[in-house]
């Protein structure tokens, strides 16, 4: 099959420009390369054909392959040399007024009916299109590193682009392998901007001091699937690339409390300490290896005091199930009795809160995290107060390891860890889908292949209930009055008529 654009352009040769010269190439497009520094596109050709030699070496490819792809590469001497590509796809450094100046440019140089792109990650499409004599055939085309691996691209439509255009961009994506997912032009488009919840109520959690770095790494690791925790990305993406985009999305919103950044990663980036690339980010990197603490290992209590469950609790006869499979003493009485330990399972409400709503003994109540059923996580989480005894705590973390399960023992918080982080996620999505930003399904697909997120968002809500996501909202807005929490419509509106957070009206 021939390709839909049979010259591409590609200007800016770095590390995404040459990704999306690979993948034009394969499919089957001459590619012409531009840099404006001397010697940077023929280093890129060089690459390219140093990695297809070794895909080939290794049978990835057929023999002779990596040459013919090699063969349609070409380096180009200036700007004009663009002149017969039926698509130029941008790739340089995120500054609105040079892509501004650069597509001028190119709007003179190439056919009145080719198509101009940009792989911006943070600019408005609208914006870097506005000054165009034609911007309906401008959009955005925004990929993701590695762009061989990441197999999910961004078409992005700005306020004038033709819907014939991103059709067209759609099916090229289709050409060379991509899932294409499209998208209005909206700050941090779909992934950036679905992204926003998982660190940012992270650095909440650390923020309010509930646990450490590693603690919550582990517990959304443990708990939802999460393939690194959130302090490990951060750490992975350096702190110069993503709070910049913290940043960018809030104040593109008009600081809309859901994405407001963390002065913690403001302090880091201030100070240097950016990730693993610097040696040092929120974990330290000796010979490039994360130093992580040792766990705290499971108390010894020789003498285990009696169990009383809340009967507010979540999952109230699976705690009673687990509790009786580690022989635990159940108290089953309308009130404990004064030696007993007190357990509760909020969701989003805080144990201080619901010790004190409840007229409980805070000296002996300890919350879990019942959120999800226990046989689906590899972690158990429990929550003191204030006012918690050691021993109680101490008690509480000896009999819910009993089975070796990990468990984690944190502060008071509202909706533990992952509660709260998810629901937040979850959200952020919903809303979304109320902007009408893309549709429920590309939301889905661009998470789950750009973040590589366990599920994608609204597959979450639906797993855990919209119901009980919208309980744990409107709980954590009670105890921190922050208008983050507040439901999104689309949210709120499913889940009191009992559908799916997938559903679009007719």
């Amino acid at each position: 099959m021939s390709p839909i654009f049979t010259t591409v352009g590609v200007v800016g040769t770095g590390a995404m420009g040459r990704g999306i010269a690979q993948m034009a190439a394969q499919a089957g497009s001459q590619v012409l390369l531009f840099d404006i520094q001397a010697g940077a596109a023929e280093q890129a050709r060089t690459a390219l054909r140093t990695t297809w030699n070794k895909l080939e070496e290794k049978g990835k490819i057929t023999p002779g392959q990596s040459e013919r792809w090699a063969s349609q590469l070409q380096v180009t001497a200036a700007l004009g040399d663009l002149a017969p590509c039926r698509l130029v796809v941008e790739a340089v450094v995120e500054k609105l007024e040079l892509k501004r100046s650069l597509f001028a440019d190119l709007e003179g140089i190439v056919a009145e009916d080719a198509v101009l792109a940009t792989n911006t990650s943070s600019l408005s499409v609208t914006a870097i299109a506005a000054h165009l004599r034609r911007p309906e055939r401008f959009a955005g085309y925004h990929f993701f590193n590695p762009v061989p691996l990441m197999r999910v691209v961004e078409v992005i439509a700005g306020l004038k682009t033709s819907a014939q255009v991103c059709q067209a961009l759609t099916d090229y994506s289709r050409q060379y392998g991509h899932t294409p997912v499209t998208a209005q032009d909206t700050p941090g488009f779909i992934v950036n901007h679905a992204g926003r919840g998982y660190g940012t109520e992270a650095l909440r959690v650390l923020g309010e001091r509930v646990s450490d770095v590693a603690t919550i790494d582990r517990i959304l690791r443990d708990q939802m699937g999460f393939r690194l925790g959130p302090f490990e990305l951060m750490d992975l993406t350096a702190l110069d690339v993503s709070h910049p985009v913290m940043e960018s999305i809030y104040h593109q919103y008009y600081e809309e409390p859901r994405y407001r950044p963390s002065v913690i990663t403001a302090q880091r980036l201030a100070g240097g300490v950016v990730g693993k690339k610097v040696g040092e980010g929120f974990y330290r990197y000796p010979e490039g290896v994360a130093e992580v603490p040792l766990e705290p290992s499971v108390p010894v209590v020789h003498e285990m005091p009696p169990v009383w469950v809340s009967p507010k609790a979540a999952r109230r006869q699976e705690l009673y199930q687990l509790l009786k499979q580690f022989g635990a003493s159940i108290e089953t009485g309308a009130a404990p009795s004064s030696n007993a330990l007190i357990l509760v399972a909020p969701l989003g409400l805080d144990v201080t809160t619901l010790a004190a709503v409840e007229r409980l003994d805070a000296t002996r109540t300890v919350g879990i995290d019942m959120m999800l059923e226990d046989g689906a996580t590899r972690r158990r989480v429990l929550a003191t107060n204030p006012a918690t005894r050691p021993d109680m705590r101490d008690a509480a973390h000896a009999l819910f390891a009993r089975d070796g399960k990990a468990v984690s023992v944190i502060r008071d918080s509202g909706g533990f860890v992952t509660q709260r982080v998810v629901a937040t996620i979850v959200n952020i999505a919903a809303d979304m889908c109320q902007q009408g930003i893309c549709t429920p399904q590309d939301l889905e697909l661009a998470v789950t292949l750009g973040l590589g997120y366990p599920m994608g968002p609204l597959a979450m809500g639906d797993r855990i209930g919209p119901t009980n996501v919208l309980e744990i909202l409107f709980n954590l807005q009670t105890v921190y009055g922050d208008p983050r929490y507040r439901p999104s419509p689309w949210l709120r509106r499913r889940g009191a008529l009992g559908l799916s957070l997938t559903h679009e009206e007719i």
